[in-house]
């Protein structure tokens, strides 16, 4: 089978656009985390947001200029035309602005994007939650390898509002103090926002226009466990799972990976489910593990496009960013603590676990793996 490439990468984050200046700051151990001003009573106020399109202005708009920041930057990093009919665009999404502004569907800023970048068709739209935006990359890994496009352009857009504010205040999952992914002090999360798109390939279309190529993106995994709205599954069964099938589609094994993006939101019960799932899979001697929420909050429908694009940019520097608040781990894992640390030879996992149960795993390959 077909394993395509990645040829484009770009993100729009709380610490900046420029991707490698992001991926220096995120190896320095820095945080887009700030206190950011509500009218609502909150668990609390700190959030990670993108100064250059201002908090205060309309949400739904705030969306598409994000979006169309960073799909201009994915298509002119891979080197090709928002025109080309051969090119797709799979966007994805948790509720973006529809909770906080009257949205006639939870597509239309997609197409809304599509137009402003110059795409001739409509997009695929993937709205899944927080797994939006890696099961846009696995739309387009499935797209690309079925001949149906010769390139998608993929990923997640997310944005910061009151409503989601408000909505994760009241379930208990924003953390009061802190995030602290994987820590036994963890208490929950904290919002973000960003966008984050790959460029995924038909290795032979990427070899005859001489693109340069990141990676491999080898496998994709999903599996969900509907176990309720909110909470996980607390037995980990399907995260075992996505990551399982997504090994399978790659034709790899678990010695066989290196590193490992967890989704780590800092809650209590998540980061347990995601531990346990990982130790089961990998054991305490695994792959180093790493997670980005601590600098980046959480983007809910974007997260795992910009963990993607961490991921991917990982592997080419072979060294991974510490996990951010960590300061006593909660499980016997290879965490990354204290500072960036160099990564040993292998592929790299980037797992997501949305409400609602959808578990979503995306394997890379490094280009001189």
């Amino acid at each position: 089978m077909v394993t395509p490439v990645i040829t484009g990468l770009a993100w729009d984050t709380p610490l900046g656009r420029d991707r490698e200046a992001v991926w220096r700051r995120l190896c320095a151990g820095d945080s887009g985390l700030a206190p950011v001003d509500s009218p609502h009573p909150l668990r609390n106020t700190v959030a990670a947001v993108i100064a250059s399109v201002p908090y205060g202005a309309p949400a739904g708009e705030r969306q598409r200029v994000l979006a169309g920041r960073a799909l201009r930057c994915a298509f002119a990093d891979a080197g090709l035309s928002p025109a080309d009919p051969e090119v797709g665009l799979v966007l994805g999404t948790s509720f973006g602005a529809s909770l906080d502004e009257k949205e006639p569907t939870l597509h239309a800023w997609a197409d809304d994007a599509a137009a402003d970048v110059g795409y001739p068709g409509r997009p695929v739209c993937v709205t899944t939650a927080c797994s939006a935006g890696s099961d846009a990359i696995a739309v387009a890994h499935a797209l690309v390898r079925s001949g149906q496009r010769r390139a998608c352009v993929a990923g997640g857009v997310d944005v910061v509002t009151e409503a989601k504010r408000l909505g994760h205040s009241a379930l208990g999952t924003m953390s009061p103090t802190g995030l602290r992914a994987f820590d036994r002090a963890r208490d929950g999360m904290l919002l973000g926002e960003g966008a984050a798109f790959v460029v995924v390939e038909h290795p032979d279309a990427a070899r005859a226009r001489g693109a340069r190529t990141y990676a491999r993106l080898r496998g994709v995994g999903a599996a969900n466990d509907a176990a309720g709205l909110t909470a996980p599954d607390p037995t980990g069964h399907a995260v075992v799972r996505a990551v399982e099938r997504c090994l399978t589609t790659a034709g790899l094994a678990p010695a066989d990976i290196a590193v490992i993006n967890a989704h780590g939101t800092g809650t209590p019960l998540n980061d347990e489910v995601e531990a346990r799932s990982l130790l089961q899979l990998f054991g305490p001697d695994g792959p180093l593990v790493f997670a980005t929420k601590g600098a980046f909050g959480h983007s809910l429908g974007a997260t795992g496009a910009i963990e993607a694009v961490a991921t991917v940019l990982a592997l080419c520097h072979r060294r991974v960013p510490p996990v951010i608040g960590l300061r006593t781990p909660a499980a016997p894992l290879r965490l990354a603590t204290g500072v960036a640390q160099p990564m040993g030879a292998g592929a790299g996992l980037s797992l997501t676990l949305g409400f609602g149960g959808f578990n979503t795993c995306l394997l890379f390959e490094g280009v001189r793996a």
